[in-house]
């Protein structure tokens, strides 16, 4: 009885270490999977096209483990993007969720987040009420580190008023009201201003109205190609003063389809729109100069822009945070997803295209000065203004 009684003990031992090992091996070939919700069609599309094309430079393996990437096309619809982030964490079981393009369906995206415990590092500058966006961090610039650096340029260039004119959505509004803060501090006044939708084929009536407040200068506040509609209305309504222009206008997209008229415009942008003409010591250079010759070589010469680099910015945030993550957990498990949460928060100086990124618990842009450049448009070209 008593040897019985060992063989089987011998039996259980045996049968549970086989377990262990196949837990374990299961455990090694678990995949990462990364939800990527891309505005890739809709009125966002020329923010987003560039960054789908961006996603064959994504890693496809970190620190042994395989990266899975499930990419789907919100339409640049915040209703759309909640059902794409929905499945993601129910269906895809995701670690982390990349995106959107836009303001809008990024912020609808960020509400799934909080109630999932996912991670969304999100590809726009989203704001978000009190309370919400626990588990959202940005890969797009703060709007006020940019509008800071448009209302000090501004001031340096003898700027008392200005006239403004946004997107009538959250990428507008949050422009008017940091710019707002910034013009003050720097002795501007905004004299006048006004809104437009993306979808809009005609500013006239609005462009009269700014012209008419006579401001030394204008700040459109749009993104893609919808930035080139009230520069290229203005110029041809006979204003001739100074136009200023946000990050979300980084694009050759405003520069052909503007011409002639949007030369001499003014604008905030990441480094990586310039990584050629950046100091050798700056820190983004390296991974600008990286993104953009490897991506140009694909799309073309002169194809980069402000929005492309943000998918390429995750992965190199990724590159440094899942590792650290991988000490603590497993992938696909609540506990994998909170020790991705508390690496973006303990690694320091992430060196991306955009700049250099040190997110804590209270900051979920990270970013400082490094993360941004002023340019000019001269002679259909972007340059760096000292």
């Amino acid at each position: 009885m008593t040897l019985r009684r060992t063989a089987l003990a011998r039996l259980a031992s045996a049968l549970a270490l086989t377990l262990t090992a196949a837990s374990m091996s299961g455990a090694a070939l678990a995949d990462v999977t990364v939800g990527v919700s891309i505005s890739s069609t809709g009125p966002s599309a020329s923010l987003g096209i560039p960054q789908k094309q961006s996603l064959g430079l994504l890693p496809q393996q970190i620190a042994g483990e395989t990266i899975r990437y499930v990419v789907l096309d919100d339409g640049s619809d915040p209703t759309q993007a909640t059902k794409v982030a929905r499945r993601f964490v129910s269906e895809d079981k995701v670690d982390i969720i990349l995106g959107s393009s836009a303001v809008a369906p990024s912020i609808a995206i960020a509400e799934v987040a909080d109630e999932s415990k996912t991670v969304q590092l999100a590809f726009s500058p989203i704001e978000l009420k009190p309370g919400r966006g626990e588990w959202t961090y940005r890969l797009a610039q703060p709007i006020k580190l940019m509008a800071e650096a448009v209302a000090a340029t501004a001031k340096a260039n003898g700027v008392k008023t200005i006239g403004f004119i946004g997107f009538a959505d959250a990428y507008g509004e949050t422009w008017l009201k940091e710019f707002t803060t910034a013009a003050a501090a720097n002795g501007i006044r905004i004299v006048a201003t006004e809104r437009y939708a993306r979808s809009d084929t005609a500013v006239t009536a609005q462009t009269l109205k700014l012209i008419s407040a006579r401001p030394d200068a204008m700040l459109i506040a749009g993104a893609g190609t919808g930035a080139a509609l009230p520069h290229t209305t203005l110029r041809e309504r006979g204003y001739r003063g100074p136009i200023y222009h946000t990050h979300g206008a980084a694009t050759k997209d405003l520069i052909r389809i503007g011409g002639k008229a949007v030369d001499g415009a003014i604008l905030p942008a990441g480094p990586v729109i310039v990584p050629e003409q950046l100091a050798a010591d700056s820190a983004p250079k390296k991974p600008g100069l990286d993104y953009v010759s490897r991506y140009e070589k694909q799309y073309g010469a002169e194809s980069r822009t402000q929005f492309g680099a943000h998918p390429y910015d995750a992965g190199l945030v990724l590159q440094r945070i899942v590792p650290v993550a991988l000490k603590r957990a497993r992938p696909g498990t609540p506990e994998f997803r909170a020790a991705l949460k508390a690496a973006l928060e303990s690694e320091r100086e992430i060196v991306v295209s955009h700049g250099v990124l040190n997110y804590t618990s209270q900051d979920h842009f990270g970013f400082d000065q490094r993360g941004r450049v002023m340019l000019t448009i001269d002679n259909g070209n972007w340059k760096l203004l000292k």
